[in-house]
């Protein structure tokens, strides 16, 4: 069957496609129906089995004949340290420690914090909790004190699961500090601590509340698997906002199983037993979903990375990776083949490696500028599929399928809906649009299996986010188009299209123009306010490395691209040569910021921002254009 034929399938009869997918999970008790409608528009997927996360991820491949497979493969080039882990010594440690937790009282409900760097522990703490029922929070390892403690507050853990520290290019991050602070902020009190020493940097522990990771699972017997109910959460995901409280994203059980374990062959095309490698941090939804429980529950052997794209030691770092380790598919954001383009802009250092292990390479987590793409096609010489979805989604909403069907790659474009979202553009009434028209991007409802059924503790909220603007669908927060083939476009969030003199443009759009020019490595472009067009668009260029030429011929350059590739209607005159843009430390260019400086207006300091200091940068870069007035 293709793609065409997948699709028209789940579409007749959407709940006989997610039975069918359920087969390939082991259930406690299976389910008797895929959906639960009775408090709608609140849906939730296979209520009335039960199950365990841990169980399909590991002891099943332990019992079904792949004890001696690798699970875990460890890479960290900051360390220099490599391991692997088999999934019979996966389920030996995951189980030891679940039963550590389990002998201090947490039990199926309760919450556990997990704030850890991207170490094999980090996965094993993840399981450990699924295990046995415990809901998993995991925060993004040195993440500020006071974003630590509100996650805390809101979460309520039992437990919090702490590595002493994380290690950066040319630093130590002490995360013990982090967690006393966060700890002594936070209203509500964990019970206790379990930490994992790093030797770079052991951390004092507190008496009577913190005890090292070894040392609690000494005579404690280890845990088996305590199966769940279907809608059981799985775990919880902040998924934090530039203003009020982060949200968060309730991932179900049941739903969480069936639809990641289809993912892997119909999108990421891997077979039980190859190696898959998603290049992200487990303090992402990524992370959950395609570093920890995705490619396990396949059968998978999934990379842990400790490292970056680019210092660890230099570009050539993903080559090696995928060369020593055999990787079949490859998955990270854009930004860091930006990075990587930057440094080596034609691509030399792929020649010292064999990367014909690879199959296809998946970008992202942010949008893919054709630059990136092309450049990538051509250095790597593999398939390069941009894929779009969610924190709020757990996988692909649209993708190209390329284990059902390698469709015809449309730079700019992440292909097709895949089956569970009936994806549509609608004006801001809610009504359809017509190929080509630019509008806001919604799912009908119901969403399929492993996507948000609520938010923790905040269902008003949950409904207000995603289901108020337009009833009957899920609000994206994305604008885009759909051609007349069904190719989806997304070109900016639904905040990031400007409007120029009564024109809606994409700065999506624009920034695929300036990242076409040869010398820009990197760019962002955002909308400022003007008294008389209303916005302004205003272009952010970083160079690639080696380029000397003066700034304002870069400048006059690209103002002329966009110009002729867009038209005048643009008013693209504004644009300025910086080292570095602001980003989250997933990658995500802080747009809504850039504009709130240009504008003069106040903001708060993102939690997730990758290097505080980057904003002073692009204030003075403002500046020289006139903008940023206090």
């Amino acid at each position: 069957m293709g793609y065409k034929d997948v699709y028209d399938s789940w579409k007749a009869d959407p709940e006989g496609f997610w039975m069918e997918q359920a087969k390939a999970i082991d259930w406690d008790t299976p389910p008797t129906k895929a959906l639960n409608d009775t408090n709608a528009p609140l849906y939730e997927w296979f209520t009335d089995a039960r199950v365990n996360t841990c169980y399909n991820a590991v002891d099943r491949h332990v019992e079904n004949g792949r004890a001696d497979q690798a699970a875990i493969i460890y890479d960290s080039p900051i360390t220099g340290v490599k391991d692997q882990i088999t999934f019979a010594e996966l389920k030996d440690k995951v189980a030891g420690l679940a039963g550590a937790l389990a002998a201090r009282g947490v039990t199926k409900g309760d919450r556990v914090i997990i704030y850890m760097p991207m170490v094999p522990e980090a996965l094993v703490a993840m399981l450990a909790c699924s295990r046995i029922g415990a809901i998993h929070s995991v925060v993004f390892g040195g993440f500020a004190a006071n974003e630590l403690a509100v996650r805390i507050d809101d979460a309520k853990p039992k437990a919090i699961i702490a590595a002493s520290c994380g290690i950066e290019p040319g630093r130590v991050v002490d995360y013990k500090p982090l967690l006393d602070g966060a700890i002594d902020a936070a209203s509500h009190k964990p019970e206790f601590c379990v930490i994992f020493q790093r030797e770079q940097s052991p951390s004092e522990l507190v008496e009577g509340r913190d005890v090292d990771w070894f040392a609690a699972q000494e005579g404690v017997a280890p845990a088996d698997c305590v199966p769940v109910e279907g809608d059981h959460p799985a775990y919880i995901l902040y998924t934090s906002g530039t203003t009020g409280a982060p949200k968060g994203v309730v991932r179900p059980t049941a739903g969480h199983l069936v639809a990641l374990n289809w993912t892997m062959k119909a999108i990421y095309n891997v077979d039980p037993g190859d190696v898959f490698w998603a290049a992200s941090d487990v303090g992402w939804v990524v992370g959950h979903s395609y570093i920890c429980y995705g490619p396990l529950i396949h059968g998978n052997t999934t990379v842990v990375f400790e490292g970056k794209p680019v210092g660890t030691p230099d570009a050539s770092t993903f080559w090696r990776v995928i060369s020593e380790h055999n990787v079949r598919s490859f998955f990270t954001a854009p930004t860091a083949f930006r990075a990587i383009k930057r440094d080596d802009p034609k691509g030399e250092m792929i020649k010292d490696f064999d990367i014909s292990c690879l199959r296809a390479l998946y970008l992202a987590g942010e949008r893919a500028d054709p630059d990136t793409i092309e450049w990538a096609q051509r250095v790597m010489n593999v398939p390069v599929y941009d894929h779009w979805w969610q924190t709020e989604t757990g996988w692909t909403i649209a993708g190209n399928p390329a284990g059902i069907e390698a469709l015809p790659v449309k730079i700019g474009s992440p292909t097709v809906a895949m089956p569970g979202y009936d994806v549509q553009i609608l004006d801001e009434g809610g009504h359809p649009m017509k190929p080509g028209e630019l509008g806001a991007i919604a799912v009908k409802l119901p969403l399929p299996p492993g996507t948000l059924p609520t938010l923790w503790n905040a269902e008003d909220r949950y409904r207000k986010s995603y289901l108020t603007t337009f009833p009957g669908y899920y609000e994206t927060g994305d604008a885009g188009m759909i051609d007349e083939d069904g190719y989806l476009y997304i070109m900016a969030r639904t905040d990031d299209v400007i409007n120029v003199a009564g024109h809606r443009l994409s700065t999506g759009g624009m920034e695929e123009v300036l990242a076409a020019h040869p010398d820009v490595a990197e760019c962002a472009v955002i909308g400022v306010s003007d008294e008389l067009k209303g916005q302004l668009p205003m272009g952010f260029l970083c160079l690639n490395k080696g380029c000397d030429r003066p700034h304002d011929e870069v400048v006059k350059e690209v103002v002329k691209l966009v110009r002729d590739k867009i038209g005048p209607v643009a008013a693209f005159k504004l644009a300025v040569v910086v080292d570095r843009l602001p980003k989250t430390r997933s990658g995500k260019i802080l747009r809504g910021i850039m504009v709130k400086i240009a504008d003069g207006q106040d903001y708060k300091m993102p939690a997730t921002i990758d290097d505080p200091a980057i904003l002073d940068e692009i204030r003075e870069a403002l500046q020289t254009l006139g903008y940023a007035k206090a």
